[in-house]
């Protein structure tokens, strides 16, 4: 029996990101490879989905690591270590192949090659995922060539303006943003007012990323024979 991918996320705070989810969950099960459940909203909302879900699961995180601070926090409040017959998944992180997804999307978004660049997060819940932002970040400097710093919207310093201040300190008079976020949301609004050459689109709509929810599936499966 295939077990169930169940897609978790927290999708409360905006009906454009909630659209975003949905779409992401049926690009998923159109491929076939699995059944696929959504398990969106508030912590009681998320329960109720996963315990509606008979027969094994995999539950994997709709969101990046360092890239949702709503999404983690609910994810922590789950209590999954109780569920039988389950088995969870870490949020999508330092791949390489995302990371050569975002810097393609700088480049077709506009940034130049004397360009410093920003990776913006959201923030974190915890040291494990300030170091995969950390870790993307150094990725992303290494095939691009040039520094990247970190900035932050939430919850950890520095913040996304203290990290376009340093490059600009540091003689990069022009900076782009690499937008560390799966999905839209309203904290995108606050990237869109900065003076920045070019700000990223979320990584989501991109096949690259149904491929590699995935294999996170395939990956997981053997734990729960």
């Amino acid at each position: 029996m295939v077990p169930t991918m169940v897609l978790v996320a927290d999708d409360s705070r905006d009906a454009h990101r909630r659209e975003a989810l949905r779409g992401l969950a049926e690009a998923v099960a159109e491929r076939g490879e699995a059944p696929v459940s959504a398990a969106f909203g508030s912590p009681d909302e998320v329960r109720a989905a996963i315990r509606a879900v008979r027969g094994p699961k995999v539950l994997v995180p709709a969101f990046v690591a360092g890239g949702d601070v709503a999404s983690a926090h609910l994810l922590t409040q789950l209590d999954l270590g109780r569920m039988e017959d389950s088995c969870q998944t870490s949020p999508l992180g330092a791949v390489p192949s995302i990371v050569a997804d975002l810097a393609g999307r700088l480049a077709e978004s506009g940034r130049r090659p004397d360009d410093g660049v920003v990776l913006a997060a959201d923030g974190t819940t915890g040291t494990e995922e300030r170091q995969v932002v950390m870790d993307v970040a150094r990725m992303l400097s290494r095939r691009l060539s040039t520094p990247v710093q970190v900035g932050y919207l939430r919850t950890w310093a520095p913040t996304v303006l203290d990290a376009v201040a340093r490059l600009r300190r540091d003689g990069h008079d022009q900076v782009a943003v690499a937008a560390w976020r799966l999905v839209d949301g309203p904290d995108f609004d606050l990237l869109r007012r900065l003076d920045a050459t070019a700000i990223t689109a979320p990584l989501w709509p991109s096949e690259l990323v149904v491929d590699t929810l995935l294999a996170q599936h395939r990956a997981a499966k053997g734990r729960l024979t």
